[in-house]
């Protein structure tokens, strides 16, 4: 199992080389970009479902919908990166909003964000396994077992380290990047140059009968989904090189631009051409067949955007384990989430992300188009808490020139409510369950807290309960034998209690009872022997009666119960499993006994 791990993982680093494990701006921009960066496939896609339910005239709304959405994008990149600023050591929308609106809309925030990240690596790896089996339609009833391949191999990636990882899956999203470049200018010129018909959509500012107010909000909220991913940078300025929050800051700047560029690319190439959204075809694939046609260009940019939606998932794993940190250290999730791996990485966080991730696609067949609406409400909740915090930050603190970012956090927490509230209105019947597990996760942290705070209060040396006496040992050797290692382990007994050492045995035949007394007192009369009989076979039942025996009284007479277990060390390891079967048994079942001290004492094989 080692030798696997270090084939998988690679070697061990040491602590003081963690500053090697640092992202550069490019590396980071890779990796914590993918997410939003692969929403450009499909938000400006969102925004066109909801217009093509009145008429195809009503596409040119498509336009004012995307400014919309780039006014947001605006409102979020300026607020995330006075976040930064603020908040240099990480945490986010978690941080914001329990030091400025306290600690339940923090704990919101933070749960919002946690299910997200969940979400976010099940939804990118199913919808480019989806891509993959379109092109390929024999892979099609392996959907499940790919989507699971797909998280794995991330997650094995990301256990290896934060800049191994961005090393190997910088060079996909670049090339997506360059793929949609190439797509946006090749449009541009075609219509600039006259060779895209201008009949191919309605003119805008085209009447169209039966459009809304109601509608377009819909509209927008839904091309609004674009936005996710948006804030994982905040959540992981602990992962950049030196000046952090600097090269956080310049990292969230360029992929707000690259995001604003490519989406509204997209959204103004889709309403040049006409293009109405189908089942069949993605809006992207669309603008890619009339700009290029069927060659090697197409399926260029097919290829790299099934590659930027399956790896949108390495945002969560770089995003989930650092969130999880601060959680874990305000006492609110287990500490065990702030122990790095061997290669430094948060490996616990990595680990249980990567596990969810895989009980929803399986739960879900790999089928999990209804989870984008949970999606992307679970991060506008953030998105609207964070902004609400910073604009109490500022009120409260007043510092200088602090109106315009006053003004800024304002008009992106009203965008952000709007748009949560118009999600909640449009399409409660696919998030309300969202609405179920968040409280469930919240009252899990609290519940967490008060554990961590209890026991702390308990083991606090300055509070007045006096400490417990302890006499001595009672030792309880468990033999099957008489053998060179119930010698040695009784001589490691004999050490820690002089006179309180009990040999038990539990045979499964009256016989063999009788047979194993005579053999002892010949033996070790010195030992006090029991014998219990097991006429069901079972070692651990009679076992477990008996500690509880003599912990009783060992307790009234202020004594600690230990337990010495006897173990084989062959010289090959595969050999355990031919000698220590009953000795494994008796160890697993004492994990579970909180009222003894478990030892094990080895004796090594020569042979």
């Amino acid at each position: 199992m080692a030798a696997l791990k270090r084939l998988l993982i690679g070697r061990p680093l040491k602590s003081n080389e963690l500053g090697e494990q640092k992202l550069n701006k490019k590396k980071a921009l890779a990796i914590l970009s993918s997410d939003a960066l692969s929403s450009v496939a499909y938000g400006p896609e969102q925004i066109l479902l909801v217009l093509i339910t009145i008429s195809g005239a009503a596409l040119w709304y498509s336009i004012p919908i995307g400014i919309g959405v780039l006014v947001l994008l605006t409102a979020l990149i300026l607020s995330y990166r006075q976040i930064i600023y603020a908040y240099p050591h990480g945490g986010g929308a978690y941080v914001v909003s329990k030091q400025n609106l306290g600690v339940l809309p923090g704990l919101v925030a933070g749960g919002s964000l946690l299910v997200d990240y969940v979400l976010t690596v099940a939804v990118s790896v199913s919808a480019g396994t989806d891509a993959l089996t379109s092109a390929f339609p024999a892979l099609h009833e392996h959907t499940v077992s790919i989507a699971v391949a797909f998280v794995i191999l991330i997650t094995i990636l990301n256990l290896r380290g934060v800049t191994e990882s961005a090393t190997v899956l910088a060079y996909p999203v670049y090339l997506f990047v360059f793929a949609l470049f190439i797509l946006i200018v090749v449009g541009m010129y075609n219509i600039f140059t006259g060779h895209v018909s201008p009949d191919l959509h309605a003119p805008i500012g085209t009447p169209v009968a039966g459009i809304s107010l109601f509608l377009l909000l819909k509209a927008f909220a839904s091309g609004s989904s674009a936005l996710t991913g948006v804030e994982a940078i905040s959540n992981a300025i602990p992962n950049f090189k030196d000046p952090a929050p600097k090269n956080a800051a310049r990292t969230l700047m360029a992929m707000g631009i690259l995001l604003a560029v490519l989406f509204s690319g997209i959204v103004f190439l889709a309403y040049y051409y006409g293009i109405a959204p189908t089942a069949q075809e993605t809006v992207v694939s669309q603008i890619a067949n009339q700009t290029f046609g069927r060659n090697f260009m197409y399926f260029f940019i097919q290829g790299t955007t099934a590659l930027i939606l399956i790896l949108a998932a390495n945002t969560g794993y770089s995003a989930f384990p650092l969130l999880a940190v601060n959680l874990a250290k305000d006492k609110f999730i287990p500490r065990m989430f702030t122990a790095r791996g061997d290669r430094l990485g948060y490996s616990n966080g990595i680990m249980i992300l990567g596990f969810l991730s895989i009980l929803l696609i399986i739960a879900f067949h790999g089928q999990t188009e209804h989870l984008i609406p949970l999606y992307a409400v679970g991060v506008f909740i953030p998105f609207t808490l964070s902004q609400t915090g910073m604009m109490l930050k500022w009120i409260r603190e007043k510092p200088e020139g602090f109106m315009p970012k006053l003004l800024i956090n304002t008009i992106g927490a009203v965008i952000s409510l709007t748009v949560f509230l118009m999600f909640f209105m449009t399409k409660f019947a696919q998030v309300w369950p969202f609405f179920i597990f968040l409280p469930v996760i919240v009252y899990l942290f609290y519940r967490i807290k008060k554990h961590y705070d209890a026991v702390g209060e308990q083991l606090r040396i300055t509070t007045c309960e006096p400490s417990v006496e302890i006499k001595g040992n009672v030792v309880i050797l468990p033999v099957s034998g008489i053998t060179h290692v119930v010698e040695h382990s009784l001589n490691y007994a004999k050490s820690l209690s002089a006179d309180q050492v009990i040999a038990l045995y539990i045979p499964f035949e009256r016989e063999e009872l009788t047979r194993f007394e005579e053999k002892w007192k010949k033996w070790r009369p010195d030992v006090r022997l029991v014998t219990i009989n097991s006429p069901y076979r079972s070692i651990i039942h009679p076992l477990g009666k008996f500690i509880d025996t003599v912990q009783r009284k060992a307790a009234e007479s202020q004594y600690q119960v230990t337990v010495v277990i006897p173990q084989f060390i062959p010289k090959k390891g595969w050999q355990n499993l031919l000698h220590n079967q009953t000795s494994l048994m008796i160890r697993a079942y004492l994990l579970y006994r909180k009222d003894v001290i478990v030892t094990t004492v080895p004796y090594h094989l020569k042979k």
